[in-house]
C-alpha cells in the first residue's frame, strides 16, 4: 500500500514538513497554556471545564507528531 505523502514532490514534502513542525510547536504552546489556565482555574474556581480542556486537545498532538514522523520517513525513503 502506498503512503499518501509518496504523490508529493519532494519539495512539497519539505514545505509540508515545515508547516507540520511550526503547526506542532503552535499547538504544543496552546496546549501548555490551557494546562497553566486549568490549573489556576482549578485552584481558584474548584473543578470544572477548563479543568480538562486540555485533554480533548492532547489526541490532536499525538497525531500530529504522527503524521511528522510519516513524512520524515518519507523524506528519507527517498534519499
Amino acid at each position: 500500500m502506498a503512503s499518501t505523502f509518496s504523490t508529493y514532490t519532494k519539495e512539497e514534502l519539505l514545505k509540508k514538513l515545515k508547516n507540520q513542525k511550526l503547526f506542532l510547536s503552535i499547538q504544543s504552546v496552546v496546549i501548555l497554556l490551557m494546562f497553566i489556565f486549568g490549573v489556576f482555574s482549578t485552584v481558584e474556581n474548584g473543578m470544572s471545564f477548563h479543568t480538562f480542556l486540555p485533554l480533548f486537545f492532547i489526541p490532536m498532538l499525538f497525531v500530529m507528531v504522527y503524521e511528522l514522523k510519516k513524512i520524515k520517513k518519507e523524506l528519507t525513503s527517498r534519499t
